[in-house]
Order: C-alpha cells, then sequence, then structure tokens
C-alpha cells in the first residue's frame, strides 16, 4: 500500500474524530484492515447521507482494505435515538428485511463483495435471539449508565424523555462491534460524527472483554452552512434510487448547492484529484457555477452512469440557458381533456411539488418567483390551458431560477 488511506480520508475532509489516531494511521499502513460501517435499515433506499460514508468504504476498499456492511435488521427494530428528538416509529419485521435487501443491492454497486473482498452481515442474526439475562451479565457489566448519560447521543433526549427501549441502542451497538472482532477480526469501526458516543462504547467493549486494540474513527456529516442535514429536497430525502429520486432531480441537487460547499462536496462525493478540488472550490462569482456542474456531473455519474450523468447536464444546461427542452426535465402528463377544460397554475405547482401548499404556490407567485414558458406571472387565479402549449406542446413552469417542471398532454 503506497498512499495511506488515513491521509487521503484527512486530505480529502472526511476525518472528524479518532479514538487513537497515530495507532490508526499506523494500522492502515501496514496491514490489510477489516473495517465496519453500521446501516439502519430505516427506508427501502439509501440517501445521501449514507453516500459519504459509501465513498468512505471506497477509499478503504481502494487501499487494500476489507469493508464489512453491517445491516442493522435486528439495531433497526429499536431505532438509534441519536440526533433524534424523539423516539423512531417502530418498523415490521418484514418491513425491515425488505429495507435490508434493498440496501445490499444498492451498497453492490459500490463495493466489491466478490471473494471475501467484503462482507455483507445482518444484526438480525445475533441480536433477535439474545437471551436478555445473558446479555445482561455478558454486556450489561461493561458499561456505567452514569456514562452513557453523559453522552451526546442520550443527553438532547433527557428533557423530552429516553425510554429504556432506547437506552439499550448503545449496548446493541457496541455487542455488533465485538462480535464483529469474534467473527471476521474486525478492529475499525467508521460512521458519521453523531455516532461518537455508540462507537466508542463498542471501542471499550473490546478492550476490556478479550483486552486486544479496537479503535472508531468518525466522519464529517454533511450539513449546509447554518448546520441543517444536507440531502432534505422538497420532496424529502435526496435518495439513491433513481425510482424515489431521478437521476436529473439528483443532478439538479447538488448543481444547487451553496456556493461555499462545493469545494467540501468535490472532496467527499468525487474521486478527483485534491489539486483540481481546490482549484475548481477558488474560482469565484458565476466561474463557481462551472464547479457546481463539475459536482453535479462526477455524483451522478458514481450514483447512477456515466449515461445517466451526460443526459442530466444536458437537460439542466438547457434549462439554465433557457435553451431547448429536454425529455429528462421532470414531467407531468395529464389527459388532454383536462387542458381542454384548463388547469390553474397553483394545482399544477402542487403537483409537481413546486409549492408544498395553495397557499405556499399563492405566496411564491404574489412575490414574483413563477414563470410559466419563460414569462413572470403575477396571477395566481391563472388558468392553463393547450393554448399555452409552446412549440413542445408543453407548458413550463419555473419557480425561482432553479425549479423546473413541464405539464404536457398524454
Amino acid at each position: 500500500m503506497s498512499t495511506n488511506v488515513y491521509d487521503i480520508l484527512q486530505e480529502r475532509g472526511f476525518i472528524e474524530q479518532c479514538t487513537h489516531e497515530n495507532e490508526v494511521r499506523e494500522l492502515l499502513g501496514k496491514e490489510s484492515v477489516t473495517f465496519y460501517i453500521g446501516f439502519d435499515a430505516t427506508a427501502d433506499s439509501l440517501t445521501a447521507g449514507h453516500f459519504l460514508t459509501v465513498m468512505a468504504m471506497m477509499h478503504m476498499q481502494k487501499a487494500g482494505h476489507r469493508p464489512i456492511a453491517l445491516l442493522g435488521g435486528g439495531t433497526t427494530m429499536i431505532g438509534d435515538p441519536s440526533g433524534k428528538s424523539d423516539m423512531r416509529t417502530l418498523m415490521t419485521r418484514e418491513t425491515i428485511d425488505y429495507n435490508a435487501k434493498r440496501f445490499k443491492e444498492q451498497l453492490s454497486k459500490f463495493i466489491d463483495f466478490t471473494d471475501d473482498n467484503a462482507i455483507i452481515a445482518n444484526n438480525a442474526d445475533w441480536l433477535l435471539d439474545l437471551n436478555y439475562v445473558e446479555f445482561l451479565r455478558e454486556i450489561g457489566i461493561h458499561f456505567s449508565v452514569n456514562k452513557m448519560l453523559s453522552a451526546e447521543a442520550y443527553k438532547q433526549r433527557m428533557e423530552k424523555g429516553l425510554t429504556f427501549f432506547e437506552f439499550n441502542y448503545m449496548l446493541m451497538q457496541s455487542y455488533d462491534f465485538w462480535k464483529l472482532n469474534k467473527l471476521y477480526d474486525c478492529n475499525l469501526q467508521l460512521g458519521g460524527n453523531d455516532q461518537w458516543s455508540n462507537i466508542i462504547s463498542g471501542v471499550d467493549l473490546i478492550r476490556r472483554k478479550e483486552q486486544k486494540p479496537a479503535f472508531g474513527l468518525t466522519f464529517k456529516l454533511l450539513t449546509t452552512s447554518e448546520g441543517i442535514k444536507m440531502g432534505k429536497t422538497m420532496k424529502g430525502a435526496l435518495w439513491l434510487d433513481p425510482e424515489k429520486t431521478s437521476p436529473y432531480e439528483f443532478y439538479q441537487y447538488w448543481r444547487n448547492i451553496e456556493d461555499v460547499k462545493v469545494e467540501e462536496c468535490l472532496g467527499l462525493l468525487t474521486f478527483l484529484p485534491m489539486d483540481e478540488v481546490r482549484r475548481l472550490g477558488a474560482l469565484e462569482g458565476a466561474e463557481i457555477n462551472k464547479a457546481k456542474e463539475v459536482l453535479a456531473y462526477e455524483v451522478t455519474k458514481i450514483v447512477h452512469s456515466e449515461e445517466d450523468a451526460i443526459k442530466a447536464q444536458e437537460a439542466s444546461r438547457a434549462l439554465f440557458e433557457g435553451g431547448a427542452k429536454s425529455e429528462d426535465i421532470p414531467t407531468t402528463t395529464y389527459p388532454a381533456a383536462r387542458f381542454t377544460e384548463g388547469i390553474d397554475l397553483i394545482t399544477l405547482m402542487c403537483d409537481a411539488k413546486l409549492a408544498s401548499s395553495r397557499s405556499d404556490a399563492r405566496r411564491t407567485i404574489q412575490q414574483g418567483g413563477v414563470s410559466v414558458n419563460d414569462e413572470k406571472v403575477n396571477d395566481f387565479d391563472l388558468v392553463l390551458t393547450d393554448k399555452n402549449f409552446d412549440s413542445d406542446n408543453a407548458i413550463l413552469v419555473k419557480k425561482g431560477k432553479k425549479s423546473y417542471h413541464r405539464f404536457m398532454a398524454e
């Protein structure tokens, strides 16, 4: 191994905290390390937030280390209280199993699981049949309640009330690390920075129980400049599944991010050399849009495909430059009869999720933020018919400078 992957992750902006920095760096430089990242199966697709940890896994695997993707078939039945102000909604075993299966399919696109190069495990295999008394005798004795209550994961929940049900989560995640250490000699756990408390608990458990070295390392969380988690769209999460977030919408999200976040995202979410990342990040004014195009293209290429990235880029340019329409622009079709009768603009905006409600649509129109076929609209009672179709037999509604939707007749 030539370049130490620890240095690569550090230079690209991944690393937030590490339990034993010098030891971890030395270990990653001299041998192949088996490490794990956990994925609780709370939805049927991975999100942009997961993608950052997937990129880290890809860097690690390229450097010769062995990833374990641990699907949370067991832990999802409890739900991680970290970063949550309320208890998670309980999910059925069937839903969790289905979600875990979908995660496995998606992860296989990024990680090579052939010939033992990486492992997919599911903590349902050892958590669901645990004997509670044995678990407490074996694991519970190593945990201090005082110490647990001071953990960031629990602190923010103390005011509203933390159930004993969720209080167990840290023990379960620590048990996962210990189990993977026994099964696969896994001695490094990686995760988002909100997992720090859980990760160091697992490190402590292995060190106490086995008198063996174990390590933990956390990554930066993707956030906006206001500290809000990145990857939220008007329709909800930014999904990696093209059926849930189209490649065009995915591309547009990165094409429209804040200027101050461009260099950071290029470092974390692409494989571009860091010299190029810094060059693009230093662009100013209107030039920064070139860097955003590169970011959106590169991320879409990794998550979807080069073909999808090219299509999305062409569609985006056509819209930004006011040129020809493209079949990749988000489109809603209605029966032709609807356009003969006429559909009001507010209904179109709500149907296309260009507004969260009718009053939100009305307010945006009143403030001059909506145009139809590139003409600004102030009348929120406007009704559109087939007479408003452009040369492509469509109506293009634009909200602000960045959100577009096309409406056509079937």
